[in-house]
């Protein structure tokens, strides 16, 4: 199963963090995009190529530290079609390193147009009588709210391509607590979500123990995190919300089984904006993410015993 490969990556790296590329314009050197403005203007294409070298300049730089990586689609397609080939080409990239890539994409629609998602992110699109992977993703993030026609398609593809989905239980954004902590019936609604993700993927347990359907539950909440992780023995946790959010080591420690396995912490500005704190013109980008997720790694591992 898909989340064995990202737990063996974990694992080999001993680290348990994904680098978030939430890349927009203001948080890039400003080198960088006089690079391209002078040659496209000021314009999306400009933009595009920027955000281009810049996400894999920070993929090499953390090659090596971190396993994983996590493209947010919304900073794709603010670019339009530009920005979204550019999405491709840097999973593609990031793929070529070694690195598993989570494609944040959030994902929420049912029947036909799940399953044509699902082809883009996780699966092949069938061309006459040839099927063409398309995006390519490792695993996809999800929003089930809508019921498991939203996830099934998507859970068809993990089992036939080896891939994985983590679907939004309890978010770390300060409203989630509109919807996600009304009462259902004997339950919370989050904690009625989050039984709804161990039961969808039950059949698809791995050799760590965890199914393909992971579950989203954000740092900002610790003690869900303690209580869904003695609850959902079975799921793997995407924990975000570390550093610009607010989320502590501490805070996160709570989401890993007792072989510190079972989840991957996420972090973005505070690895994509590291330069900003150097006091220099940014042209030490690539030096100041890594030594940020590096940092990062050290921290959750005063409170981690990867085993």
């Amino acid at each position: 199963m898909s989340f064995d490969h990202l737990q063996d990556q974990i694992r080999s790296l001993k680290n348990p963090t994904v680098a978030g590329l939430d890349t927009r314009v203001e948080y890039m050197p400003s080198f960088l995009l006089k690079k391209y403005t002078s040659r496209y203007g000021e314009t999306l294409e400009a933009a595009a190529q920027a955000v281009l070298e810049f996400d894999c300049g920070l993929i090499d730089a953390l090659t090596g530290v971190v396993p994983a990586v996590k493209p947010q689609a919304a900073y794709f397609e603010c670019l339009g079609w530009r920005g979204m080939q550019v999405m491709e080409q840097v999973m593609g990239y990031a793929k070529e390193k070694g690195m598993f890539v989570i494609a944040d994409i959030k994902r929420g629609d049912i029947g036909t147009t799940a399953a044509a998602y699902s082809e883009g992110w996780l699966g092949m699109t069938r061309v006459g009588s040839t099927d063409c992977p398309v995006f390519n993703a490792d695993c996809v993030t999800l929003n089930g709210y809508m019921g498991s026609d939203a996830v099934k398609p998507f859970l068809r593809d993990c089992i036939t391509q080896n891939k994985s989905a983590f679907v939004l239980a309890k978010t770390s954004n300060p409203s989630s607590v509109e919807l996600q902590d009304m009462v259902a019936g004997d339950r919370l609604v989050y904690t009625a979500m989050g039984d709804l993700i161990q039961r969808w993927g039950a059949d698809t347990i791995g050799k760590y123990g965890y199914t393909s359907l992971g579950a989203v539950i954000g740092a900002t909440h610790p003690s869900v995190l303690k209580e869904l992780r003695r609850r959902l023995d079975k799921t793997f946790f995407l924990v975000p919300g570390y550093g610009a959010q607010g989320g502590t080591a501490a805070d996160v420690s709570c989401a890993f089984d007792e072989l510190g396995r079972g989840a991957i912490v996420n972090a973005s500005r505070s690895i994509l904006c590291a330069w900003q704190k150097t006091g220099k013109d940014g042209r030490d980008y690539q030096e100041a993410a890594r030594a940020a997720a590096e940092k990062m790694r050290d921290e959750i591992l005063e409170y981690v015993t990867i085993m």
